[in-house]
């Protein structure tokens, strides 16, 4: 707080205390001063350091001063010295460089001189090593002026530039002749011996060009297939035999090329072989085409497709028993699609290999990286794509093959379903329907899969999955519908019940057909998706396509599945549900459980429920137990417990029960569950029984324990609401 102005004071109180204060300041001020003199002697003691270093600081100035002066002296000597040394150096630059020029042109000069020798000589191999290390001068040296003084002779007067090309271009020719020459005459040693020389004297194209017109003429005189055009084998021997050899030429020779040439340059090679291949499949694809009359043919199936059974056509359909008589052989068909398979399925594995003999050179093509892929190496597959053999044989597969195996296996399948019989080697009982159709869709299968093409796989099998959906589970659900609907109820009651047990067993069949259909779908698919033909025919990229194709087929297994389920459900409910309605008021017919000590004692020695249950049930269900495939029965089995446990839940409601009473009820139950569970292998019988096996527990409850605690407390997962359970327990007495 700051003090008092005296000049404002206007009391006595108020001077007094300005008084104080101004006291008060001057005392501090007092003792400050005391201080500051008592200090004065260390102050004076660093004065006087101080002042006496003055007269050193005088004499480091001085000598600072001499040291200036003779350090700027020597600099500028320096700097003197310095400029005259780079002058020298550069002039030495240049001499050195001078020097070096002279060196490369008289080095020119002698490969020159050395090379027309070389030539003059026929010493090939040191004309083109003399002839390199021209062409290894840097070009301004060629074709500059001192070059074109010095080097010219009176033999060769040119500039050393035209020189060097006339020289180059008069060994490419001399080197294509003897290429040629060595090639023709199937020298290999002198056919290596050139092929090698190209690329040194700067002739690469070149070389890869005269090698390639060498393989292709491999390719050409290959020995023709011995076999007849009529043969199965002669078309897939021709393309096999085609395909092997250039196959063999690029595995034998990539590493030579590769070696002199550099790493791809196979691929320009290959391109040239690519297109002897377009013209050799060319004619043997017309071929075939003519020979084997595949116009006619896929005429003749247009015009005479399958008419499957309860189709509404007009049109008879051909009787399968005399297959010479029929329109179309199908037999004919299948040797036909056998032997365009394997041409395709060749054509694919050929296409896979120079794939992959490309993929060696660029290791991270094809990996799942983020590498990308060599712009050649993808450039080179899309030219292989298009190539004019990949055409045609896309074309086989979408003109014919996909056309023609679907005919076939629509045919085989109504076949199948126009020939079935019972099967009395299987037990339980089906028909041969399943057996024949599931071996013919593996063959297809298995010949789709070999063709190695992946369109054709994904065509192919979209039109599978509608075929077995639309020719084969639709008919058979058609003739499970037709089962009852052409049943006649006149004659005789024996007769009726012949008749009646007939149909039981024909629907039972179908539906045993269904399932079997269902597992053969499933062990088919999974064999097959595993299958040699799909790591064999298809390139990596395309092998996980493949297998989605497959998986999306099996889908079919679906359609199986639910026309089983709507099968078992009609058979049940026509011939079950109103039977099964009665069982349990006969079983409860009479029976209580408002029991004594005699009653109970009477009722646990006659057992009725557990009797008539069994008996009622054996009545009933063991004759579908006996007919059924186990999946099969599972489904009825459960159908016909649903039908059975609520009328009881509904019967037990209605009675009352004593103490004993309940515990009989308890037996009478696990008696029922027990027999229920011996009767099938899975466990499906006690899980429906939980409801009655709750409701039994709350009957046997203690007179004095409270339901709701029970119910709250137990642990038990309930499937009966509280409001039940008080109700449940409301019927003891």
């Amino acid at each position: 707080m700051g003090r008092q102005d005296p000049r404002t004071s206007s009391n006595l109180p108020e001077i007094l205390s300005c008084l104080s204060a101004l006291q008060t300041e001057e005392a501090e001020l007092s003792n400050s001063l005391t201080e500051l003199l008592n200090a004065r002697d260390p102050i004076l003691g660093s004065l006087n350091r101080l002042h006496s270093l003055g007269t050193h600081l005088q004499g480091l100035r001085f000598d600072t001063k001499l040291l200036l002066n003779k350090v700027s002296q020597t600099a500028q000597t320096a700097e003197r010295v310095g400029g005259h040394v780079r002058s020298l150096d550069d002039e030495m630059g240049r001499v050195r460089e001078a020097g070096e020029h002279v060196g490369q042109v008289m080095e020119l000069k002698a490969s020159l001189t050395s090379l027309q020798s070389s030539i003059g000589n026929q010493d090939w191999e040191s004309a083109t090593r003399y002839c390199a290390r021209a062409m290894s001068q840097p070009i301004e040296v060629i074709s500059g002026r001192f070059a074109e003084i010095a080097v010219p002779t009176s033999e060769s007067h040119l500039p050393p530039l035209q020189t060097l090309q006339m020289a180059r271009e008069a060994l490419l020719s001399t080197f294509r002749q003897k290429f040629d020459e060595a090639s023709r005459s199937r020298d290999s040693t002198t056919t290596s011996r050139f092929f090698k020389l190209f690329p040194e004297i700067g002739w690469e194209a070149e070389g890869l060009e005269a090698y390639a017109s060498f393989v292709v003429d491999l390719v050409r005189i290959r020995a023709p297939a011995s076999a007849k055009a009529s043969s199965p084998l002669y078309y897939i021997t021709s393309l096999t035999a085609l395909f092997e050899s250039i196959a063999m030429i690029v595995d034998q020779h990539q590493p030579v090329v590769e070696k002199y040439y550099g790493p791809g340059k196979m691929r320009s090679v290959v391109e040239r072989l690519l297109q002897e291949c377009d013209r050799v499949v060319r004619g043997i694809v017309n071929a075939w085409e003519e020979e084997r009359s595949m116009k006619r043919k896929l005429t003749d199936i247009t015009t005479n497709p399958p008419i499957p059974m309860f189709s509404p056509s007009t049109r008879k359909p051909s009787s399968y028993s005399n297959t010479e008589d029929a329109p179309v052989d199908p037999r004919d068909i299948d040797k036909i699609l056998s032997e365009l398979a394997g041409m395709i399925g060749r054509w694919r594995l050929f296409r896979k290999f120079i794939a992959e003999s490309l993929k060696e050179d660029h290791p991270h093509f094809g990996e799942k990286s983020n590498a990308h892929p060599n712009p050649e190496t993808v450039a080179f597959l899309d030219s292989l794509n298009a190539s004019e053999s990949h055409r045609m044989f896309e074309g086989l597969t979408t003109q014919y093959y996909v056309t023609l195996e679907v005919w076939y296996i629509r045919t085989s399948i109504d076949k199948a379903h126009r020939l079935s019989n019972l099967d009395v080697s299987q037990s339980p009982a089906t028909t041969t329907t399943p057996d024949d159709v599931f071996y013919i869709l593996k063959t297809v299968i298995l010949r789709l899969l070999s063709t190695g093409s992946l369109s054709g796989v994904e065509s192919t099998f979209q039109q599978l999955r509608d075929v077995m959906e639309r020719d084969y589970i639709t008919i058979i659900k058609k003739k499970l519908d037709d089962v009852y609907r052409t049943t006649s109820s006149s004659g005789s009651h024996v007769r009726a019940e012949r008749l009646e047990k007939e149909n039981r067993i024909t629907f039972i069949t179908l539906l045993n057909d269904l399932d079997i259909s269902s597992s053969h779908l499933e062990r088919l698919m999974r064999d097959l998706s595993g299958a040699q033909a799909i790591t064999q025919q298809f390139i990596d990229e395309e092998q996980p396509m493949v297998k989605n194709f497959m998986i999306a087929f099996a889908s079919v297994g679906t359609k199986l599945r639910s026309t089983l389920r709507v099968g078992v459900e009609q058979l049940f409910n026509q011939l079950m549900r109103p039977k099964l309605r009665t069982l349990i008021p006969d079983v409860y017919k009479d029976v209580s459980y408002v029991l004594d000590d005699d009653a109970y004692s009477a009722a646990e020695y006659q057992d009725v429920v557990r009797k008539r249950f069994i008996k009622s049930w054996e009545s009933l269900v063991d004759v579908y137990r006996e007919s059924f495939a186990d999946d099969n029965y599972r489904i009825f089995f459960g159908l016909a417990l649903d039908v059975v446990l609520r009328p009881w839940e509904k019967t037990v409601m209605g009675l009352k029960f004593t103490e004993l009473g309940a515990i009989r009820f308890d037996r009478d139950l696990r008696s029922v569950t027990t027999f229920l569970s011996s009767q099938t292998a899975f466990g499906d019988a006690r899980e429906k029984f939980i409801r009655l096996q709750q409701v039994s527990t709350l009957l046997n409850l203690d007179s004095e324990e409270d339901v709701d605690e029970f119910y709250n407390s137990s642990g038990i997962l309930w499937k009966l609401s509280a409001t039940e359970a008080r109700g449940i327990v409301a019927l003891k007495i």
